[in-house]
């Protein structure tokens, strides 16, 4: 192995130890908190989750093995059940991030008739389509034979061996990374601008007040000026950062792969093998910022995964405490002896 070869393996290890630990506590949470069980985009987080986990332990193991052997990991039927799968999981994980951008731009721009608007059966219709929809490219792709082990990705994954079928296979992936990728980026974009439109209108509003507030307050101290001030602009800043980190790691992430299996598609352009692992590694690191992008930093999940970690910090210090007092017990008991 070159040592480029043990870098990017070096890097799907970790993104696999990441991606698995943080989307278990993402897991540990919605199963432990009631809260995050009743509310709608709950169901869209699980259902990310759950993408996140199966790509973690089915598709990167097999990436990492492709980049140390340089060759196809296990047997054909096993390299064509984890294709299926990239495949399958990729585009439902795309949905289902469109699906989160939807649900916050009925809650933000229509707050009136939110909970008329996204029921848990509105969510559930919502689930089914993104399940149909991801499904149905990759049983075409495997009714066709184009499914396989592809050296420049070292991953099972989209791949023609046919050149009779190259232009068929050429539409197909066209369509494929539109109705996925691009489809997706355009839900994403529009709801989240909507969402940051109607934001700036309310910071507006409160900045108006603020300053109306701190003009009648003659006598208030110079230091609580400058801290109302600055909150002001740190609230002018949050939706854009927020909303610019939804858009922005989801460009980053999957731009460079889909732009490289388009770009593969022309006989012209030489692509570098080394190239198309780190886009693939870049794929890979959308399961790695999800967790964190969508739950573990937000104030409920926070509050949940401490609360957990508490109680099992709490449990063990009981336990020890309770081991502590026998063994002092036995060892008064053996002095009395």
């Amino acid at each position: 192995m070159s040592i480029w070869e043990v870098i990017l393996a070096f890097v799907v290890v970790v993104l696999m130890l990441v991606a698995l630990l943080a989307n278990v506590l993402v897991l540990l949470c919605f199963l432990y908190s009631a809260d995050i069980r009743k509310q709608v985009p709950g169901l869209f987080i699980l259902n990310l989750t759950f993408c996140n986990l199966l790509m973690t332990v089915s598709n990167m193991p097999l990436t990492l093995a492709g980049i140390i052997y340089k060759s196809q990991p296990g047997g054909d039927q096993i390299c064509h059940v984890v294709g299926f799968l990239e495949t399958f999981l990729t585009t439902n994980s795309m949905l289902s991030m469109a699906a989160l951008s939807i649900d916050r731009w009925i809650a933000v721009v229509f707050p009136l008739s939110y909970h008329s608007k996204m029921r848990y059966r509105d969510a559930a219709l919502i689930l089914s389509y993104t399940w149909l929809h991801s499904v149905s490219f990759p049983i075409v792709a495997a009714s066709l034979s184009w499914v396989g082990f592809h050296h420049l990705y070292a991953s099972c994954t989209l791949y023609n061996k046919r050149p009779e079928d190259r232009t068929q296979f050429v539409i197909f992936t066209g369509v494929f990374h539109t109705l996925s990728f691009l489809l997706s980026l355009i839900v994403l974009c529009f709801t989240y601008l909507k969402v940051l439109k109607v934001a700036r209108f309310h910071c507006k509003r409160i900045d108006v007040i603020t300053m109306q507030t701190l003009v009648l307050l003659v006598d208030i101290h110079p230091s609580v000026r400058e801290r109302c001030l600055e909150e002001q602009k740190r609230r002018r800043q949050r939706a854009t950062k927020k909303i610019s980190t939804f858009i922005g790691t989801f460009i980053l992430c999957f731009a460079p792969y889909v732009i490289t299996r388009l770009v593969e598609l022309s006989s012209v352009v030489h692509i570098n093998s080394h190239w198309g692992i780190i886009s693939k590694c870049l794929a890979y690191s959308k399961v790695v910022s999800d967790p964190f992008v969508y739950s573990l930093l937000r104030h409920q999940y926070k509050k949940t995964w401490k609360d957990i970690i508490n109680k099992i910090l709490k449990r063990s210090s009981i336990n020890s405490s309770a081991l502590t007092s026998e063994s002092h017990n036995q060892n008064i008991l053996q002095l009395n002896e």
